[in-house]
């Protein structure tokens, strides 16, 4: 059939986003270089076109002309009004009957397009693709709406009407409004895709992100769909392919034990089950790709790199009902350093692998293993020692510190000893699944956390290179770094990491954690103060505030008091009397406890202030879990006891943690307050009412929640009318989606984790290049219709 209102994505280049907008111009330039991107079609803008210029409503008039009507007596200022004439426009348009030649063509390309299958009807994506008729290069990602699951032509033609449709929501009018777009040269094209639906997925790096290394593939797989893996809720296997000869290097088979599937009792959505129930306890340890399926995702890695030029990260998966590999997604690696030599990651053929894992920070690190089981036993870790546990905790950090390498049975890339271990730059391999059992305390051994693998006794080879590398002080220089209007911060967990901090060119610190500090004195805070070693507790305090202070100085250390729930407390000598609290994320805690026990927050003032005395005028204050004004006027008062004078002394803030603080934020500020920090992990699971650690609902955690952005965007807005200083420090802050929607909402910093930093402070850069050339494009467009 010759289709007026169709295009195949074979069809379909990057030339053609006129036709059918960046995301469906983008699917077909990557179908036509050969890339197994999942099938189908666009509906095209000419089609939505056609609809809205001839199908009539009551009084005769075009669609197009009575949405224009509408539009023309629509103040986009006054929401109530937005609200109500952009609905009555979606109503109409999904009331109205689609064109029989559109709907049949839809009809057609659709039975076509499962045909291609072997099915009468297979599920599918349909999405929005936007496009504007004299500016092909605008943006309107996000604006309009996608469906899932979504299954045969009945259902297909329905949500082709509602993707059309919600070309006219409030925000989406409203933004072309502000960004001078004609309403009646904007269209939509509505994108058909058929759904993946995985039975085994995960994600390539086409160079190692781990050793730099080029010439290396790294490919994660688990079972199902790909949530599970993208999220970090399983720990995939990993394997390790040499591009050219293909030959697969490594391979480390993980332990797997959850997996997302498409909701079997409602064939919408998906959900979490066990791998053992749902495939049989073999699968939970078995390999996820056969090794002629490694080769085959590599070399499909390798093909993307060369049509883009440049290392990718890509998400993949082989659909359960045809067996094939599918591309889901690709953009480029953001965060590669210098290319690591072969020399560097040399084999070392005479050393006996007795251990593998996942190397999650590189380096070498040898001596005498110590195997711990809890926080209790850490005295047990002394100066150079192998730590080897089941999963490392916060408790332990005094011993993480003083071990020459770290080894875990438990834990991916993103684990607590996997984040530590990056941040105090000891070398640390995770997930081997048998290190307490396999290594003895006493044992002798060799930690190669780039390469993920432990030698019997120690490697003078490997030892003596690491050497020879510290004491050339040999190290990965940065760029000259880009100027951004928006500040780039960064958060610090422990004093120790504040010189490596620093030499990523942050413009200060967005969060200095107490706790790590407060952890390190061995027993309960409190306990110590009660001890009479209250100065003692202060020096120590001092002592670690200063270090960041001076790593930093003049950019700004913003101090969070002490945030540490209940649950850590109490392993704590001294913990004994800490209440047991059914959820400890919402109990005592943050100021509220503060508040309780002043004593704890003396000294975490008179701390600041002795710094403060020492010419370090760059200290700020950050109060945790704020909810209501009196918790700042009283912990003013406590400062003012020890001799701090907020705001001519330090800098005085709170953390938006609560919905209630964004809700009342005028009343905070009105207060006295210099600057807020948004710490979106809490604020996050706040307003959704979850838990993200429960992985029943973690799939519905989203920091890019309407909800968590409107409290956001009201926020900054009250900032600005009053001058206070807006940030972020939560996790949403390494996000690179995240950075640009804040960049967007004129934040004035963001705070990210230090191996973030490089990347958040690129992506800021691009954003703002793009809000400025968008603002000059207004004008070109505003000073041409002066002329006419």
């Amino acid at each position: 059939m010759a289709y007026k209102f169709i295009k195949w994505f074979e069809e379909l280049s990057k030339e053609d986003v006129p036709l059918v907008g960046g995301k469906g111009a983008n699917l077909g330039e990557m179908t036509r270089a050969g890339i197994p991107v999942p099938p189908g079609f666009c509906v095209t803008a000419e089609a939505y076109k056609y609809f809205v210029e001839n199908v009539k409503v009551e009084d005769g008039r075009t669609l197009q002309e009575w949405i224009m009507d509408i539009i023309s007596k629509t103040n986009v200022d006054d929401s109530k009004q937005l609200q109500e004439n952009t609905a009555k426009i979606r109503e109409k348009i999904i009331s109205l009957p689609m064109p029989e030649e559109i709907e049949k063509e839809i009809r057609e390309a659709y039975k076509e397009l499962s045909q291609r299958f072997g099915k009468e009807e297979v599920y599918v994506a349909v999405r929005s693709s936007a496009t504007a008729e004299d500016l092909p290069e605008a943006s309107f990602a996000g604006q309009q709406e996608t469906y899932l699951d979504v299954l045969g032509a009945d259902d297909v033609i329905d949500k082709v009407k509602k993707c059309w449709a919600s070309l006219w929501t409030a925000r989406a009018t409203f933004y072309r409004e502000k960004q001078g777009f004609d309403h009646m040269k904007v269209y939509l094209s509505a994108v058909v895709q058929k759904m993946v639906n995985s039975e085994k997925s995960g994600v390539m790096f086409t160079a190692n992100p781990v050793t730099n290394n080029r010439n290396e593939i790294m490919i994660n797989a688990s079972w199902g769909l790909g949530e599970a893996v993208v999220s970090g809720s399983v720990t995939p296997d990993e394997y390790i392919v040499e591009k050219g000869t293909w030959k697969i290097k490594e391979k480390f088979i993980a332990k797997k034990e959850v997996m997302v599937v498409r909701n079997p009792e409602t064939g919408r959505g998906t959900v979490y089950v066990k791998v053992a129930e749902y495939l049989g306890p073999e699968w939970v340890e078995k390999q996820v790709l056969t090794d002629e399926q490694i080769i085959e995702v590599a070399k499909i890695g390798a093909k993307i790199e060369e049509h883009y030029g440049w290392p990718q990260d890509i998400e993949w998966a082989y659909d359960k009902d045809d067996g094939k590999l599918y591309i889901v997604q690709s953009r480029p690696i953001t965060t590669l350093k210098e290319e690591v030599s072969g020399e560097e990651v040399e084999e070392v053929e005479e050393a006996e692998v007795i251990l593998k894992g996942l190397g999650a920070s590189p380096g070498i690190g040898a001596g005498r293993v110590v195997v711990i089981f809890d926080a209790s036993e850490i005295d047990k870790v002394k100066e150079g020692d192998i730590l080897v546990t089941t999963m490392t905790n916060p408790d332990m950090v005094p011993a993480m510190k003083r071990a020459a390498a770290i080894v875990t049975d438990e834990g991916g890339r993103t684990s607590h000893a996997a984040i530590v271990s990056r941040e105090l730059g000891i070398p640390c391999v995770v997930g081997t699944k048998e290190a307490t059992k396999k290594l003895k305390t006493g044992d002798y051994v060799t930690v190669d956390g780039t390469r993920g693998v432990v030698y019997k006794g120690i490697v003078k080879s490997l030892v003596k290179k690491e050497k020879e590398e510290k004491a050339e002080g040999k190290v990965v220089v940065a760029g000259a770094p880009l100027v951004t209007g928006t500040m780039v911060k960064v958060n610090v967990s422990m004093p120790e990491v504040a010189e490596r901090a620093a030499a990523t060119g942050a413009d200060g610190v967005g969060l200095l954690r107490a706790e790590h500090m407060i952890l390190t004195i061995g027993q309960h805070p409190i306990k110590f103060i009660k001890e009479g070693k209250f100065d003692e507790l202060v020096e120590r305090l001092a002592d670690g505030i200063r270090t960041v202070a001076a790593a930093f100085y003049p950019r700004p250390v913003w101090y969070r008091t002490l945030d540490a729930p209940t649950n850590e407390f109490k392993e704590m000598p001294g913990g004994e009397d800490e209440p047991d609290e059914r959820n400890p994320m919402l109990g005592w805690r943050g100021i509220r406890r503060s508040l309780d026990q002043p004593e704890l927050l003396k000294a975490e003032f008179t701390a600041i202030k002795k710094v403060v005395e020492e010419g370090y005028n760059n200290v700020g204050v950050m109060l945790p879990l704020v909810s209501h004004p009196y918790q700042i006027r009283e912990a003013k008062r406590i400062a003012r006891e020890v001799g701090l004078e907020p705001h001519k002394d330090v800098a005085f803030g709170v953390m938006i943690e609560v919905p209630a603080a964004a809700i009342i934020i005028e009343d905070l500020i009105k207060e006295g307050i210099d600057f807020i920090s948004f710490g979106t992990n809490d604020l996050t699971q706040y307003t959704l009412a979850l838990d993200r650690d429960n992985e029943r609902v973690a799939k519905l955690y989203d920091e890019t929640h309407p909800a968590v952005l409107k409290l956001i965007k009201h926020v900054i807005k009250v900032c600005k009318k009053y001058g206070v200083e807006t940030s972020i420090c939560g996790q949403a802050g390494s996000d690179p989606k995240m950075a640009r929607i804040l960049v967007r909402l004129g934040i004035d910093s963001i705070s990210a984790n230090p191996d973030a930093v490089e990347l958040i402070r690129k992506v800021v850069a691009q954003e703002e290049r793009k809000i400025m050339l968008e603002a000059a494009r207004r004008q070109i467009f505003k000073d041409e219709e002066d002329l006419f």
